[in-house]
């Protein structure tokens, strides 16, 4: 294994820099610094949903897979030119959300966040996930990186949709529907 953190603060960036894992100093704020921050948010939040006890096991080993591959791909943005995921990782999301999707209703209505505490927390990974889809599309445009990131963020995104709904039928027996017709 490579180094180890022994010392948690190291004062480099208190000038608003940061290192990449490749060495190069950038700013704080660079559009790659966003997008694996972001990575790691959406991780974290999928960290959330695992601390439900109301998960099944089945979409605890998925949720969890699935913060391994954030935690590669996190990486694979900090070290530009670096690749690890592959379209295998996302045929695996693919097949988990086919799975998890099965046995869901046909969505005839849109459906609100909510539905218990696992579920709310899936929806907010949900959106975390698609706002880093839409910060390494930004970096797509202009910074080389992968296409498969953001496939795999999107993808991961719709799986997490998915989940939700499972979540809220397992907690709550229902997701909580939009109803557009409730007479303004």
């Amino acid at each position: 294994m490579g180094n180890r953190l022994s010392k948690i603060y190291t004062r480099t960036g208190d000038d608003g820099t940061t290192g990449l894992g490749d060495g190069t100093r950038v700013p704080k704020d660079d559009a790659r610094v966003e997008a694996y921050g972001t990575v790691d948010e959406a991780n974290s939040a999928i960290g959330v949903v695992l601390a439900h006890a109301a998960v099944p096991e089945e979409i605890r080993r998925s949720l969890t897979e699935v913060q391994h591959d954030l935690f590669d791909l996190g990486g694979e943005l900090c070290i530009p030119g670096s690749r690890v995921i592959t379209g295998e990782h996302t045929t695996r999301l693919e097949n988990d959300l086919d799975r998890f999707n099965a046995d869901l209703p046909v969505l005839k209505e849109f459906i609100l966040p909510g539905g218990g505490l696992a579920a709310a927390a899936c929806h907010v990974a949900r959106t975390v996930c698609r706002r880093a889809e839409r910060q390494v599309w930004t970096l797509v445009d202009g910074d080389h990186v992968a296409l498969e990131v953001p496939r795999y963020l999107n993808r991961l995104s719709d799986l997490l949709f998915v989940i939700a709904r499972v979540l809220a039928r397992h907690e709550s027996g229902g997701e909580v529907l939009w109803r557009h017709d409730r007479g303004r």
